[in-house]
């Protein structure tokens, strides 16, 4: 139940494979109020990552993180590839044990929020995936805050990433392209909020078979 760099290579896995999954589901959630390409960049993205991963040696958490934000920032188009680069890479400089406590997970979510809002200047309420990261931020702290292991911190972030994410349907967006609909943007799930919402949910899968 530990969190050590085989978690993080097993969470990158489950995050291909997951998202390859729903991909058709991201691209029909991102057509309805987007460009309708985020199922496909991802789904691109977190292939080249694994990819990527099969011929370059992470010895650490960091380095894989690193690896995945590289990697993203290079192959992901629109929006997505900046945002979740910068949010691996800030989540990576937060990631200097040999395995992650509870504070260090809520570091982590903290750290790449901070990347996420810098690069997209959104903040909660606005219909994106800010919506699924602050929930998951609030939601470690106070995990952490009760002392739970880092394990169970995790479980508790996915639950409310999930959360997040499903909130942004009576939402009506007012950032990026989704805002140009106004109204009608209600109604409709935000994709990019729905992603991070599965890798959180692979975050937790990849420690249950620790």
């Amino acid at each position: 139940m530990t969190l050590d760099t085989q978690w993080a290579l097993r969470w990158i896995e489950n995050c291909r494979k997951v998202i390859h999954e729903n991909r058709d589901y991201l691209i029909d959630l991102d057509r309805a109020i987007g460009d309708g390409d985020h199922g496909e960049n991802m789904d691109r993205g977190f292939t080249a990552v694994v990819e990527a991963l099969g011929t370059t040696e992470t010895t650490d958490i960091a380095s894989a993180l690193k690896l995945v934000a590289k990697t993203l920032l290079s192959t992901v188009g629109g929006a997505a590839g900046p945002l979740y680069g910068t949010a691996y890479l800030r989540a990576a400089g937060k990631c200097t044990k040999p395995e992650l406590e509870a504070t260090d997970v809520v570091e982590l979510i903290e750290a790449a929020l901070g990347g996420i809002q810098a690069r997209g200047k959104a903040t909660t309420g606005e219909k994106t995936m800010v919506d699924a990261w602050a929930a998951a931020l609030e939601a470690a702290k106070s995990a952490a805050d009760s002392g739970k292991p880092a394990a169970e911190v995790l479980v508790a972030v996915a639950e409310a990433a999930r959360s997040g994410a499903e909130a942004t349907l009576e939402m009506k967006a007012t950032k990026g392209r989704a805002s140009y609909l106004g109204e009608r943007s209600i109604g409709h799930l935000d994709p990019g909020a729905v992603s991070s919402a599965i890798i959180f949910e692979q975050a937790v899968a990849a420690v249950k078979v620790s």
